[in-house]
């Protein structure tokens, strides 16, 4: 079983799209995150793990590998929690993959659910519109800061628990009217699109590109 979700980095000042591939497959439970992930990013699991739990989902109690890719990037900070936790849920088929489609998503998680703010915000969503994503899943607080960026549909998220519950993905217009009323009059929000399939698509391929000249640099040198 596999998902891949959309997450964000931050590397001097630039964004920088960031796969979250999830595969669970049959075995002796255990976690492992690949992708040089620093420990703040290793420690993700646990809260995650915490956070499905306490919002009526289940973690799964087989093997499971989440790898960030591009797998040469230092990944670093609490962002990926969102991010993991929605892979691990589409690829345990607690909910549906499609939802997640085209969506850039950050967050940091607490224990109990709770979406908390991240920093870096700006840049990661100017990435992913660039990148041809045509929307952004993120911290309520963050969503203001976001709306900086025109051209993303936004979904303000401050609990886990709004994205529904195993088998019954709930309505997300409520968490997009909630973005909406966070960012009334902030510049550039009329210039909002809607979201976009082929988005991820260059997203994935721009993340690809990106990891396979990391290493051919590596190589000449």
């Amino acid at each position: 079983m596999f998902s891949m979700m959309i997450s964000g980095s931050v590397h001097g000042v630039d964004g920088r799209a960031i796969a979250v591939e999830v595969d669970i497959a049959s075995g002796l439970p255990q976690v492992n995150i690949v992708g040089l992930p620093d420990p703040a990013v290793r420690e993700s699991i646990d809260r995650v793990r915490a956070a499905l739990r306490n919002c009526g989902f289940v973690f799964p109690l087989e093997r499971v590998t989440i790898n960030l890719a591009p797998a040469d990037l230092r990944k670093e900070g609490t962002a990926f929690d969102l991010a993991i936790a929605a892979g691990i849920l589409a690829a345990s088929g607690q909910l549906p993959g499609e939802l997640f489609a085209g969506m850039l998503l950050i967050g940091e998680l607490a224990l109990d659910g709770a979406v908390r703010p991240v920093p870096g915000v700006l840049a990661m969503v100017e990435q992913a519109r660039r990148a041809g994503i045509g929307r952004v899943m993120l911290p309520a607080a963050n969503v203001a800061e976001a709306a900086l960026i025109g051209g993303m549909e936004r979904f303000a998220l401050t609990h886990l628990d709004e994205l529904g519950a195993p088998g019954r993905p709930r309505d997300w217009a409520p968490l997009r009217r909630a973005a909406d009323l966070a960012c009334a009059g902030v510049p550039g929000e009329a210039n909002a699109t809607a979201p976009s399939r082929e988005g991820a698509k260059r997203a994935a391929a721009a993340i690809t590109a990106t990891s396979s000249a990391s290493r051919s640099r590596s190589a000449r040198s």
